[in-house]
């Protein structure tokens, strides 16, 4: 065989070799991944499960855009229960928040899943900062917390506050707003935010806590009215709003995240594959500024750094759970 055929064939083979490898590094990720998210559409974290769906293809974690699965009902618990028992290839994840795996352990006796030996973090994903927002039940002029629990303890059977899912951070911060200031505030759980921003909208509650992102088109156009944000310092798409430590509340500071999720017994490398995936899509200003539009800060972290933050938040919302006395059962 003369040299120069050899090194034709030497690089036809390369190619070959270099093609066949190339499955791998791309079987290392699916062809197609599918997002569980446990509330219905339309809220901010439904947004950012699909800002970032729309950008994990192409990359060695999957081939094509990934899609998303409203898996609603039972406070998220329902998606998660779905996640335990999914194929562990990599091909199901979860998009959550925090307070299904860190808040839930200590409201629900038996949870359908084990928030730590079931599932595998992958990254975070964004932050909220939640707000409390008051609708057409409660005068005009009330627009601050003094005066929106003034009102409440001059109307009591009207002094009622939504929020996405009983045991979610939202229900326990009325909670605590009520206990810390000595106002009863009737609890009303919903599935999701979307519904409960739209009894607001309505009159049928006279606020409501939730991510402050699902406000803000309302706050803007006047149907509704921000009182108060929870983060550390106010939020950007809402400069107007003081926090509620601002307003003497420090104990009400939360920024709550959510995160990217796996089965538990997942390989390694496919979930490195998906949170390399998902903190190169958090960089890129479309999934940016989408997020931020529905009041959300694009955050993305380590599979240690997630696993990390969700023991410290489960620490943290024990004592603060048994203050409030609520459980699933009571």
């Amino acid at each position: 065989m003369n040299p120069t055929r050899r090194r034709a064939l030497a690089a036809g083979s390369a190619l070959a070799t270099a093609t066949v490898l190339g499955r791998p590094a791309r079987a290392q990720g699916v062809e197609q991944a599918r997002i569980l998210y446990g509330f219905p559409p339309g809220s901010a974290g439904d947004v950012a499960a699909r800002r970032i769906a729309e950008r994990l293809g192409g990359t060695p974690y999957t081939r094509l855009p990934a899609v998303v699965d409203n898996r609603a009902g039972a406070g998220g618990r329902i998606a998660l229960e779905a996640l335990r028992s999914a194929v562990a290839d990599g091909s199901v994840l979860a998009l959550t928040p925090m307070s299904t795996l860190s808040i839930y352990p200590h409201v629900y006796r038996r949870l359908p899943y084990d928030p730590v030996a079931d599932f595998a973090p992958v990254s975070m994903a964004a932050v909220a900062h939640h707000g409390l927002a008051v609708g057409p039940l409660v005068p005009a002029e009330v627009k601050d917390v003094k005066g929106f629990l003034a009102w409440a303890r001059a109307n009591p059977a009207h002094a009622s506050y939504g929020s996405p899912a009983a045991g979610s951070t939202p229900h326990f911060l009325g909670a605590l707003l009520g206990l810390l200031r000595q106002v009863d505030l009737r609890h009303v759980p919903y599935r999701g935010s979307a519904p409960g921003v739209t009894d607001l909208l309505g009159g049928q509650i006279a606020a409501m806590l939730t991510p402050a992102g699902d406000f803000l088109a309302h706050h803007r156009s006047g149907r509704l009215r921000l009182l108060a944000t929870s983060g550390r310092a106010r939020l950007p798409l809402a400069p107007d709003v003081a926090t509620f430590a601002e307003q003497g509340l420090d104990d009400l500071t939360v920024e709550e995240w959510f995160g990217f999720y796996a089965p538990a017994h997942c390989p390694v490398a496919v979930r490195d594959a998906a949170g390399a995936a998902i903190g190169a899509a958090l960089q890129q200003a479309p999934v940016v500024d989408g997020l931020a539009a529905v009041g959300l800060l694009a955050r993305g972290s380590t599979a240690a750094d997630l696993a990390r933050s969700q023991r410290a938040e489960f620490e943290r919302w024990g004592p603060l759970v048994r203050r409030v006395g609520f459980t699933a059962e009571s």
